[in-house]
């Protein structure tokens, strides 16, 4: 998608956030609960004649180690999705401040975890004009019990559903102009709190300065090639007008 978006005449900025590539953690010598988790899972792999790649086996790794990374995070009071939030608005500076890249015309758009990078940033920013949400809405409400086990600390953190939902979130000042791309067969969502959402964030926006589009799509959490049409095209009827 960043390619893409940068062949059409748009500057990019895709960046490592704390957590990933070179902000990630080195896991080669796991914390003693780790590798005891570990030790399961190449048990259940050995028995299973599966052979993860170094790559797979890391990420089995990380999303384990997530929750050691989130109370450290509030021993130093802050939390996960806050240091991720902090590299994105610095990025967002950053990017701000290139040549040739308008102040006035800033956009974010992301995928699953990225997609709620991207509800944290347009909350925190007010100079993002445009944001694209693919495969990361639901109501807090419809989420328990069960499907917020599924997802990362990004999307955990404590407090954060005690006085507004998540849509509420995205809709950020309802100043900006967003896309939210549902999969309605998503196995990280429930239906009907996809569906809450899109009504939720429909009404928030509703005599807006900014404007709201939620398209339901049949199948998978994915960002596939007709889903990055639509991002692709939103983004430049919003920011290259």
């Amino acid at each position: 998608m960043a390619d893409r978006l940068a062949r059409e005449g748009f500057a990019v900025l895709a960046h490592d956030a704390f957590g990933w590539g070179s902000r990630g953690f080195r896991l080669d010598q796991p914390p003693w609960r780790l590798e005891s988790t570990l030790a399961a899972y190449r048990s259940h792999w050995s028995l299973t004649g599966q052979d993860p790649s170094p790559d797979e086996v890391y990420d089995v790794a990380a999303a384990e180690h997530e929750a050691t990374v989130a109370k450290y995070a509030g021993v130093m009071g802050t939390s996960f999705a806050g240091a991720v939030a902090h590299d994105d608005l610095t990025a967002l500076e950053v990017l701000a401040a290139m040549p040739g890249v308008d102040r006035g015309r800033l956009g974010a758009v992301g995928f699953s975890g990225g997609g709620g990078r991207a509800v944290h940033l347009a909350a925190l920013a007010p100079e993002i004009s445009a944001s694209v949400v693919v495969c990361m809405m639901s109501t807090f409400a419809a989420m328990f019990p069960a499907y917020l086990d599924a997802h990362s600390w990004l999307l955990a953190t404590p407090g954060i559903g005690r006085d507004k939902e998540w849509p509420e979130y995205a809709a950020a000042r309802g100043l900006h102009h967003q896309l939210v791309l549902y999969a309605e067969d998503d196995e990280l969502f429930p239906r009907q709190g996809m569906q809450d959402a899109d009504a939720l964030l429909r009404r928030r926006f509703e005599g807006a300065r900014g404007s709201y589009r939620g398209v339901m799509l049949p199948g998978p959490h994915r960002f596939d090639r007709a889903m990055q049409d639509l991002a692709a095209a939103f983004l430049t009827d919003a920011l290259a007008r």
